[in-house]
């Protein structure tokens, strides 16, 4: 903090000290001093009308020369006075210790980035100059009282009138005179500035000198100046002429007048220019308005080119690890316990690390998400200017309220990352203070750094944001679904989410976005949001949005085509069929490619009506968009049929969601574009607004009707030689032209024909550009990995094998088994040999037609089975009492790392699980890979204890429980106590007699695949 201190009084050391009563000569001395104060205060007096600085080491000899001489006409010329002194006077720090002797006075002061910030606006003066009834006043006015009644910011005006009745009221109509009166002017314009007052100064100021060296003194403080010229002729401010100044001038009264008989030269480089005898004087007051937005005045904070909003909370947030830390980064994270991300978990990772959701730097701890479900928005403190900067970012405290940060950003949606007993679990045990982030193929996305773990307390959740009762919501659902528990905490993302589906040209950053809008140099950007193929009705919206945003005086507006990426509900369409329709419109020009960019937003929908509009707003505000399009229900659905008001009718009123948009707080400085529903007009072939006077023109085209016709592949219905458009559409199977663009209709038709195919991108779901494969030719690979269409065989000598049937039990090394790994470490798609196929392929499990994953948790073991064994479904187990589950025998390798789908493995038994699973024996050997590291000090679970101390209890919590996040019981085991390593082989050897069996007796009436040649 800067000393703050007043100058040292100097005193004369000879000076004796006084003690008591003056003696009886006090009335004389007093008498004399107050004769000479008064003399001293008739000198100050006269030096005060000549201007004199306050530099009391200034020396007055120069004074001399100006005064007239005795006995002479001579007058004295105060101009040249000042000219003099200003031209010597130098800066002397008075109370600034911290600046010096020559600094800076600012040294001193609160720093101008923190006043600016907590007042919410930045120090600027708009020197309104032109001559007299050029409706300065009047503008300087209007504008006034709009910047502080509308917009609440603090503006002062400086004119002739509140001037020259105290500062400047010696001062006369004389140049210099005149000069002086904007030096004075400008200087403290200076300094209300510099407090971060929107200053406006409307004064003539006719010389252009005056003018520039005034700009160059804020230009020297580093403060902005805007030099407004009202570039009005002379002949239209004579016919105004509000004053009667000029018809004294024209009847000889008045002599010297600015523009007239004196001369007023216009400004050359005026930042703004007003020929407002064309305009009103609220056009006039817009104009400035925007270039005051175009700077970034109307904001505390910082902004972008042209005045695009900046992100919530003031800065840029990007959470990619920098290329050079990413292996340190990585390494660190194969040591940290893990979390599971589930694929809207990705969406809503990617959304927070490429700035969607700034302010928020993690997924949310408790505080950021009681401050959101109370409030839709969240404290923040950018500028550190009550010391809680990080308030986000620290751990909840119910205890501690001293500092609570100023300032709110909208924030409507919980980003939160639930997690189960197991996670949580794991991440309390292991002692570290980070977690990795893992998405279902295993891969380590992100770090999560000091997380928070707290209660999921969902009912609270969903009736604070949802405000409706609906189970059958598929979001509602979701959060039910999710894990008891949420962990929060700031994230470093290891690398770019790339989803390699085809559409990651379209997936930029919003830093990236931002720099898109620049290039385009757009000084506004409307943004329109996409869930449904786009039609003339949506082009009608966003050409209707740029005329507006023209008539407002933007110069070039630029539509933001913003498709929605992340999670939508199963009967939404698809991502690629919009993105792909979104391209052919644009290549045929429904929308303009030059004034359009299109770039996909990542966050999941969460079909929450009004509130989760103000979050699809602020999170484009965080790109840049400066105007939202808001049609009808932007966020809402149908409720389901387990809704308690609203079965199968709009959970939202469709007008809510634009009121709450236009009403909420914490948007600006976006504006909201509301539109109401559009119709096609069957006289002229286009969509637009109803018009009253003519309702029979107009047709609904509804989304269930577009569908219908798409799935019939509707061709465009005839009009020629002045036929009508049908009535019915449907039954006439016909599309009115003009609805959509050609190729973008045949888009869309192809989907709705198609719609059962597993060919489209649902939404944006990680893919893997390679399965976890060996590339060494001895599997074959078909189809893509997380569909139903994905197949892992073997090969042997070019010839296809059973990984069942023709690898053998036992591998060469003595003691040791093969292991046929399914899963590797850390992946959750619940794949699995077929008995069933042909060759015994490992496959993509499934569950009506859909992957099926794991959700309880990060697997921490590699499984996979035995070949050569099967758990006989006739057997009754001693142990168990229950019959084999008719799979072979499964293997949970403990082992360091991953091993790829299809490995075949030499693995050492370590012992058995005796699970129960839905009444069915099952099996689970435990056992460690021949190339661990701790292979040889690792021969039964006692040793297993020692090296690896939790590994156990973690094995025997995933086996009880992995089912339970799907909604199914718990599974029991026989023992939580493994066998030994004998009984365990004993166990292995059992089941490989029952497969002996199987191969001699045929598989019956079971579904098995079996070799032919087998007996």
């Amino acid at each position: 903090m800067p000393n703050y201190a007043y100058a040292p009084l100097r005193q004369d050391p000879r000076a004796p000290a006084h003690h008591g009563i003056d003696n009886t000569d006090s009335f004389n001395k007093k008498r004399d001093i107050c004769l000479g104060f008064i003399i001293l205060s008739a000198i100050v007096y006269v030096l005060s009308r000549a201007s004199s600085v306050s530099n009391c080491n200034t020396a007055l000899t120069p004074v001399a020369p100006a005064l007239a001489a005795p006995g002479t006409n001579a007058e004295f010329d105060i101009g040249a006075y000042r000219k003099q002194i200003l031209s010597r006077s130098t800066p002397h720090i008075i109370e600034c210790i911290e600046a010096g002797e020559g600094g800076s006075q600012e040294a001193c002061h609160l720093p101008r980035e923190k006043r600016y910030a907590a007042l919410n606006q930045k120090g600027v003066t708009l020197w309104m100059t032109g001559l007299s009834g050029s409706g300065k006043s009047t503008i300087a006015s209007l504008l006034e009282e709009q910047l502080v009644l509308q917009y609440g910011k603090n503006v002062y005006r400086l004119d002739g009138d509140n001037i020259r009745t105290g500062l400047n009221r010696d001062l006369g109509f004389s140049k210099a005179d005149r000069a002086e009166s904007v030096r004075r002017v400008g200087e403290l314009s200076c300094l209300f500035s510099d407090a971060g007052v929107i200053t406006i100064v409307s004064l003539v100021s006719p010389y252009k000198e005056d003018r520039d060296a005034v700009r160059k003194r804020h230009k020297d403080q580093n403060i902005k100046f805007l030099e407004v010229f009202m570039d009005v002729p002379l002949t239209v401010v004579q016919d105004r002429d509000p004053k009667g100044l000029y018809k004294k001038v024209a009847a000889g009264e008045l002599k010297g007048f600015t523009g007239v008989d004196d001369p007023y030269e216009a400004p050359e480089h005026a930042e703004i220019v007003l020929r407002n005898q064309d305009m009103s004087v609220q056009e006039s007051v817009d104009v400035i308005m925007r270039e005051l937005v175009k700077h970034g005045v109307l904001v505390g904070g910082p902004t972008l080119p042209n005045g695009l909003p900046y992100p919530d909370g003031d800065e840029l947030i990007d959470l990619q690890v920098p290329s050079h830390m990413v292996a340190a980064k990585k390494t660190e994270a194969a040591t940290l316990p893990k979390a599971l991300l589930t694929d809207i978990d990705v969406n809503w990772l990617q959304t927070i690390g490429e700035g969607w959701a700034a302010p928020l730097k993690g997924f949310m701890r408790e505080g950021t998400l009681l401050q959101t479900m109370h409030f839709n928005s969240i404290l923040v403190d950018p500028f550190n200017l009550t010391g809680s900067k990080s308030f986000n970012e620290m751990q909840t405290n119910f205890l501690d309220f001293k500092t609570v940060p100023p300032k709110r950003v909208s924030m409507s949606v919980p980003i939160v990352l639930p997690i189960t007993d197991f996670t949580k679990a794991q991440i309390e045990s292991s002692g570290k203070s980070a977690v990795a982030l893992v998405n279902k193929h295993g891969q380590t996305l992100a770090i999560l750094r000091n997380p928070e773990i707290y209660a999921n307390r969902k009912e609270e959740i969903v009736s604070r944001i949802f405000g409706v009762v609906d189970p059958g919501h598929p979001y509602i659902a979701h959060i039910y679904n999710g894990g008891d528990w949420l962990c929060g905490g700031e994230i470093e993302l290891l690398d770019r989410i790339r989803y390699n589906d085809g559409l990651d040209q379209y997936r930029l950053t919003a830093k990236e976005v931002m720099r898109e809008f620049e290039k385009k140099n757009a000084d506004a950007v409307y943004a329109f949001q996409t869930r449904n193929p786009t039609h003339a009705g949506h082009a009608y919206l966003m050409r209707t949005a740029r005329e507006i945003l023209k008539k407002k005086g933007y110069s070039n507006p630029i539509l933001w085509l913003s498709p929605l990426g992340g999670w939508t509900k199963s009967d939404d369409v698809p991502l690629d069929v919009r993105v792909k329709q979104h391209e052919a419109i644009i290549r045929e020009g429904m929308l303009d490619p030059e004034t359009t960019v299109m770039a996909i937003w990542p966050a999941p929908m969460i079909y929450g009506g009004p509130t989760e509009v103000l979050f699809h707003a602020k999170s484009r505000r965080n790109a840049g968009a400066t105007y939202f399009v808001a049609g009808r229900d932007p966020a809402g659905m149908k409720g389901s049929s387990l809704a308690v008001a609203h079965k199968d009718d709009d959970l939202y009123d469709g007008n809510h969601g634009r009121y709450v948009l236009t009403t909420s707080p914490g948007q600006y400085p976006m504006n909201i574009l509301p539109f109401g529903q559009v119709y096609y007009d069957k006289r002229d072939h286009v969509m637009k607004a109803k018009d009253e006077k003519r309702p029979d023109d107009f047709i609904e085209i509804s989304g269930s009707k577009m569908r219908k016709l798409a799935a019939n592949g509707a061709t465009p219905c005839d009009v020629s030689h002045g036929k009508e458009i049908p009535s019915d559409l449907i039954e006439a199977n016909c599309v009115p032209p003009g609805f959509m663009s050609p190729s973008g209709w045949a888009v869309v038709c192809d989907y709705y024909q198609n719609v059962e195919s597993d060919r489209w991108v649902p939404y944006s779901i990680m893919q893997l550009k390679t399965p976890p494969v060996v590339a060494d030719g001895t599997l074959q690979v078909s189809g893509k990995i997380g569909t139903t269409e994905f197949r892992v065989s073997s090969m042997r000598q070019g010839k296809t094998i059973s990984l069942w049937h023709d690898i053998s039990l036992k591998a060469s090394e003595k003691n040791l088994y093969n292991l046929v790994v399914e899963i590797p470490m850390y992946s959750t798609a619940k794949l699995e040999m077929m008995k069933s196929e042909r060759h015994n392929p490992i496959m993509q499990d499934t569950k009506n037609d859909k992957p099926r994953y794991y959700t309880y948790g990060v697997p921490f073991f590699n499984y996979g089975f035995f070949p050569q064994t099967w758990e006989d479904v006739n057997h009754v187990d001693p142990e168990t009492g229950a019959k084999g589950d008719g799979d072979p025998i499964d293997v949970l390798e403990i082992g360091d790392g991953p091993l790829p789908i299809g490995t075949v493995t030499p693995v050492k038994i370590l012992g058995s699980l005796a699970l129960i699973d839905e009444g069915e024996t099952d099996h689970k050997v435990l056992a460690l890979r021949a190339t661990d590291p701790h292979f040889n000090e690792i021969h039964t679970i006692y040793d297993l204890q020692r090296y690896r101390p939790h590994v156990l209890k973690n094995i025997i919590d995933w086996l009880k429980n992995y089912k339970t996040s799907d909604g199914k019981p718990v599974n029991s085991l026989k023992s939580d106590v493994p066998t030994t390593v004998e009984e365990a082989i004993a166990i292995v050897d059992e089941v490989h007699g029952f497969y002996k069996t199987l191969l001699e007796e045929g598989a019956g009436d079971k579904d098995y695949w079996l070799p032919t040649e087998k007996k």
